[in-house]
């Protein structure tokens, strides 16, 4: 299987990953996806789960910046909220925008990860900025409407990568 598309681990939540997995790999800045990943693309403002999330990771000198193919009227009232940093239109699976950020922000690639729910847009643009990935479970049923086509072609490649035991679970490399 080729090599862009098999996330670092895998995960049901952002928020279900222990700080200590981060501290393990000396991740000091998480960009992550906004909609279903962080909260419901439906959701104006960040849920309670997600404001502590944030919270416990900046406690822990964790950086979080939102990375979303959204539009910024959408993004930046949601980063403000959080109190964190956004780029919005990021047009993954492209990684371009991506590099562009941590050449700007000064981001060692070696202590930066990226999250998200979707293997062809957020794990491919990860990969192919030389990130670690974290492909998890999207939180909720509702999608965009191009979400759910892209759904579709990406259904077969986890199965196969759950197939060839290529999807390892976060826990497993903070239990090593």
């Amino acid at each position: 299987m080729n090599k862009k598309y098999i996330p670092f681990v895998h995960a049901k939540t952002l928020h279900e990953i222990d700080v200590a997995f981060f501290k393990k790999l000396g991740i000091k800045t998480i960009l992550v996806d906004l909609d279903n990943t962080l909260d419901s693309y439906k959701a104006k403002e960040p849920s309670e789960d997600t404001l502590k999330l944030i919270k416990k990771l900046k406690e822990h000198d964790i950086n979080v910046i939102i990375v979303s193919n959204n539009r910024t009227r959408r993004v930046k009232p949601y980063a403000d909220a959080l109190g964190i940093k956004m780029t919005s239109m990021n047009m993954k699976p492209f990684p371009n925008k991506i590099k562009k950020l941590l050449k700007q922000d000064s981001l060692n690639a070696q202590e930066t990860v990226l999250v998200g729910d979707q293997l062809l847009t957020d794990i491919i643009a990860g990969n192919k900025a030389g990130l670690k990935t974290i492909l998890v479970d999207r939180l909720t049923q509702y999608d965009q409407p191009m979400t759910k086509i892209r759904r579709i072609f990406e259904r077969p490649k986890i199965a196969k990568l759950r197939k060839l035991n290529l999807l390892k679970e976060w826990g497993d490399i903070l239990d090593e």
